[in-house]
């Protein structure tokens, strides 16, 4: 009945990086389900890429419906297409660009402020605080959502941390009447109530406010002319808080923990950045200079991806030599191939380096997806990417964060690799000899 869902759900790291030598294909099970995990970068390619257009979302995402609805993160075929051309905008250059100088770096700047030398910081819950602000304010201009700012941080906590066990275990487990059950479905119904007002009264004001509700709601399918409706718009705002919110927070999380715990690291990191921005505030402009920063980002991206990503064959395919039949489930793990010795030599260590140009231009397609791959690939990687650089960079700029002694950090499993916890004593960088 349970399979290898509580190996997948206690040790996945473990479980997951043991796979490759089973093979390259390898048969596990998901409480009574079989599925195939592809632990090849080509075959992980091929399931993504080359034969995309093969495969719809799996039975996770079959079971993350009901608090996604229809966005990009669940929905399949001709509909996900359209809603990928619609939202894609919200997503330029030209907009992030935007949102970095006009809300990440303020909040990062807020942030940073609100600290006193040697205040032990709970570093994992101000990350979130801080991610899901700028992910409100960049989705609801100000004007429009301040409540909705209130519940999203009351609510999106919740969901994350009970959304995995409900994906990845049969579905009477979820009627269950249980604690953590009731406390999922009030939190998914509260955001159903209050992000649709927002919605109602935006589009009813009109005009661009900035933001990426201001998008969705201006988008216009450039097949049809249609615009999404208002609970597809709901759809890909729940999906983008979800999804989004929660991994950009846990990368900034491991991030200090990682240089805090290695001196040369962090020694390196704050050189470049000194070199690099000096006494101002750091900009968008500055990341492309940051070249040691973006390695270490790269690196924790690497180590705590997304557990793994779910397909169904579309039709009858062979997969390194196995015949997959219609409606299988088949799998990509992230952590398999991102922990794979042949392309990352001592996979566990944390290791900034191997991220040096000529090692990465040879990595194989598909060893290193943290955003995915392919038509399906994350529309917001390159947001996520510049506000995990512009927060890191500015919390560093003023602050070193010291490990606590005696304190034990570890990954454990919600919807992504979340710290247990993360204190760490705020140090003033003036300090520093």
């Amino acid at each position: 009945m349970v399979g290898h869902t509580v190996r997948l759900l206690r040790t996945p790291v473990e479980f997951l990086s043991s796979l490759p030598a089973s093979g390259d294909v390898v048969r596990i099970f998901l409480g009574p389900l079989p599925v195939f995990l592809v632990t090849t970068p080509e075959l992980a390619w091929q399931v993504l890429t080359t034969d995309a257009d093969k495969f719809d979302k799996g039975v996770v995402f079959d079971k993350m419906r009901p608090l996604f609805g229809d966005g990009l993160a669940t929905s399949n075929g001709k509909f996900n297409q359209r809603q990928r051309r619609m939202v894609l905008p919200a997503f330029s250059r030209a907009r992030i660009e935007d949102y970095a100088e006009d809300t990440m770096t303020r909040f990062a700047v807020q942030l940073a402020a609100s600290w006193q030398p040697g205040e032990v910081v709970r570093v994992d819950q101000r990350m979130q605080d801080v991610v899901l602000s700028i992910a409100g304010r960049t989705l609801f201009s100000a004007d429009l959502g301040p409540e909705v700012l209130d519940e999203i941080k009351r609510s999106i906590p919740i969901m994350l941390k009970h959304v995995l066990v409900r994906a990845f275990t049969p579905g009477f487990v979820a009627k269950l009447p249980i604690p953590a059950n009731r406390r999922f479905d009030e939190a998914a119904a509260r955001l159903r109530r209050v992000i649709p007002e927002v919605v109602v009264a935006a589009r009813k004001e009109g005009g661009d406010h900035g933001d990426l509700l201001s998008t969705f709601l201006r988008a216009r399918d450039e097949v049809t002319g249609e615009g999404m409706t208002d609970e597809q718009i709901h759809d890909e705002v729940v999906t983008i808080l979800t999804t989004g919110a929660e991994t950009t927070a846990v990368a900034l999380s491991w991030f200090f923990h990682e240089i805090g715990a290695r001196p040369e690291v962090e020694r390196r990191f704050h050189a470049e950045l000194d070199d690099v921005v000096g006494d101002r505030q750091v900009t968008f402009g500055d990341l492309p200079k940051l070249e040691f920063t973006q390695r270490i980002i790269n690196e924790i991206l690497r180590l705590t991806p997304p557990l793994i990503l779910m397909r169904r064959a579309r039709q009858n395919i062979v997969l390194g030599g196995v015949r997959i039949k219609k409606g299988t489930e088949v799998a990509v793990s992230q952590h398999t191939l991102h922990r794979d010795p042949r392309w990352f030599p001592d996979p566990d260590s944390f290791n900034p380096d191997r991220w040096e140009p000529e090692l990465a231009v040879a990595l194989p397609k598909g060893a290193f997806i943290p955003f995915g791959a392919g038509a399906r690939f994350c529309p917001g990687h390159f947001f996520a990417q510049t506000e995990i650089a512009l927060v890191a960079a500015t919390v560093a700029r003023r602050w070193r964060l010291v490990p606590v002694a005696g304190e034990r950090v570890y990954p454990q499993v919600k919807a992504t690799m979340q710290p247990n916890q993360l204190p760490m004593t705020a140090v003033p960088r003036r300090d520093l000899p």
